[in-house]
């Protein structure tokens, strides 16, 4: 445990010190965003455009986090253990892509539906059953989604196979 605070604080204060644009905090045995980070990183978050929160223990994330890191462009969660996100989600005006794979979401974040600048979203192995289609074609920006494995319903399969206005990736032909 010990060892994981200090690399924490240790890819913190890089951050800090180096005024990067991005935050790496992946495979740190996270199970959740350690508030005295905020106070850390109050002098620089405007500067963070790209946060990587992968393979820890997250189950949430705080309205905190989203309203702090509000010039956030990419935010990579994969491999954690959320199952929602919170409505302050909508704060971040600037995100572009969003990386929840292999987490434990049972339904379609529809938070990011409301997301005008949102370009990626990958969701790939999760237990969604259902995609909001109509909404995410309503999307200005998406690009790019992926929904490959997850138990998605047939009628989400059947839509999913007719043309968007964006790449879909999503349960491949059996």
């Amino acid at each position: 445990m010990a060892e994981a605070v200090v690399n924490v604080a240790r890819r913190i204060n890089a951050t800090v010190e180096e005024g990067r644009e991005y935050l790496d905090l992946s495979n740190c045995k996270l199970i959740s965003f350690p508030d005295g980070v905020f106070k850390v990183l109050s002098s620089v978050s405007e500067n963070i455009r790209v946060i990587t929160l992968a393979d820890n223990e997250l189950k949430a994330l705080n309205s905190k986090f989203f309203s702090t890191f509000t010039q956030l462009r990419e935010l990579d969660l994969h491999g954690n253990a959320l199952t929602k996100l919170p409505d302050s989600l909508e704060e971040m005006k600037h995100l572009t892509s969003i990386n929840l794979a292999n987490n434990n979401f049972s339904v379609f974040p529809g938070k990011l539906t409301e997301m005008p600048t949102l370009e990626r979203i990958n969701l790939e192995e999760n237990s969604i059953t259902e995609v909001p289609l109509e909404k995410l074609a309503a999307m200005p920006a998406l690009k790019w989604l992926n929904v490959m494995s997850n138990p998605l319903d047939s009628n989400t399969q059947s839509a999913l196979k007719s043309p968007q206005k964006f790449d879909v990736l999503s349960t491949k032909e059996s």
